[in-house]
């Protein structure tokens, strides 16, 4: 059986409303590790709480960090590394089987292994030193795509290597995001994971377009190449820019039974489940544009320009808001916005339901991505609520869950949309999304909404 998570007391009243959560944990609840190095984070005297800071400090101070710096170069190189693989691999299946369907599979297996793999090997994350998680990922993630470059290669070894890399990937984000919490001290942390979304964001505006333009240059086999130089080069980023680490938790049970063990720990507390469901909702709902965006274009006579960018105006939004958020609001300010932008971010995808024109709603789904601005708020609640010792395994369970009902959201706005107009499945999902995004929030607010008091 796995050690039972920890977690600390609320006093609530009669009203569901917690009262010690209307101030943030101090830095005895959290103390730093003995045996942790500390980071150089720019200020001797930074609080070590992730998020504990007050005023707004900007982005400048979280590149200030040395192995920050490391960690997101990485960042870079594998997320662009992660889409060169899926556009390439898609590529080189179509061209050898002419399959619309083994093509659309490649980019189905993008998202569908998270939930596998990231309940049943969560444990690896905090286990094993973070350092030596994230270089074997990267080495492992090399090593597949490196495979898929043998000339040969049968359609379902590609497809199983492919699988693989997308079981990886879940372990490799959470050990990552609980690192940051190791990296930057107080509200370095928030706009450090800030940063980490913005390039994941950027990456869907221009990622796939630049992996488009290496096949106009390339063979598939020699996009793959490219691949393999980024993850090696994000596993020598890492190996050589941050610091070696001890495992936050010496278990030494089953593995998979630790795993599931943690998760459903971490289920069954109300508080970090509220938190869970709202990271998880809102984004569900937000992939139906993904999921009814060529239907939606070609029912408005729009090309492939059209496409595109209709795809990019939400990550677009997601971007400024987030920038915006981080560079001009300090964490109270940040904290207070939280859950009515979650509450409203879906409502410019119910005005769907009127039909709009193409640019009308590229509009729409660009003010739904300015409302993303709340998930700086929920990183400064979830980190401060989780224990440090599952931290790793809680990151891992909530980037599994998140990519999962992404997915999930994808797939069945795609359904739905051989059925009915797509301008309705938006419409729709944007009005089901709001009523079920409220009752997420009520359940954050009855578990007690951390927000910090000057």
């Amino acid at each position: 059986m796995p050690p039972k998570i920890r977690l600390r007391p609320k006093d609530y009243d009669g009203w569901g409303q917690c009262h010690q959560c209307d101030v943030m944990t101090t830095d005895s609840e959290h103390p730093p590790r003995e045996d942790t190095p500390p980071s150089p984070a720019g200020s001797e005297d930074a609080p070590t709480t992730p998020g504990s800071e007050s005023k707004a400090i900007g982005y400048g101070a979280v590149f200030a960090v040395r192995e920050f710096r490391a960690m997101f170069a990485a960042h870079v190189l594998s997320i662009f590394g992660t889409v060169f693989a899926t556009v390439a691999l898609a590529a080189l299946v179509f061209d050898r089987t002419g399959s619309a369907l083994l093509t659309a599979l490649v980019f189905a297996l993008t998202n569908l292994p998270y939930a596998l793999s990231g309940v049943l090997l969560a444990g690896i994350a905090d286990r094993y030193p973070a350092r030596m998680v994230l270089v074997s990922c990267d080495v492992l993630s090399a090593l597949c795509v490196g495979l898929m470059i043998i000339p040969g290669t049968p359609i379902v070894a590609l497809l199983v290597l492919r699988t693989l890399v997308s079981m990886i990937s879940p372990l490799f984000t959470g050990t990552r995001s609980a690192s940051l919490a190791d990296i930057l001290a107080g509200d370095r942390y928030i706009l450090g994971r800030s940063l980490i979304r913005i390039v994941s964001q950027t990456a869907q505006i221009v990622g796939f377009g630049v992996g488009g333009l290496l096949l106009v240059w390339m063979s598939p086999r020699s996009a793959l190449v490219v691949t393999v130089v980024t993850f090696a080069g994000s596993a020598a980023l890492l190996r050589f820019g941050t610091l070696h680490r001890p495992a936050r938790h010496s278990g030494s049970g089953a593995l998979m039974r630790d795993s599931l063990g943690s998760a459903g720990q971490l289920l069954a507390h109300p508080r970090i489940r509220a938190l869970l469901l709202m990271w998880w909702v809102p984004p569900m709902f937000f992939t139906l544009a993904e999921g009814v965006a060529a239907p939606f274009v070609h029912d408005a006579s729009a090309g492939a320009l059209g496409f595109g960018i209709f795809l990019a105006a939400m990550p677009a939004g997601t971007v400024l808001s987030e920038v915006l958020a981080g560079t001009v609001l300090g964490p109270e300010a940040r904290d207070r916005i939280a859950i009515p932008l979650a509450a409203v971010s879906l409502l410019p995808m119910a005005a769907f339901a009127f039909h709009p024109p193409l640019p009308v709603g590229m509009a729409l789904l660009f003010l739904s991505g300015l409302c993303a601005a709340y998930a700086l708020g929920m990183d400064r609640w979830f980190v401060t609520e989780v224990p440090e010792e599952v931290r790793g395994r809680a990151m891992t369970l909530l980037g599994a869950g998140l990519m999962t009902l992404q997915g999930v959201g994808m797939t069945v706005g795609g359904l739905v949309a051989d059925w009915v107009p797509p301008y309705a499945v938006l419409g729709g999902g944007g009005i089901l999304g709001t009523l079920t995004v409220l009752a997420v929030l009520r359940s954050v607010r009855s578990t007690g909404v951390a927000v910090a008091t000057a």
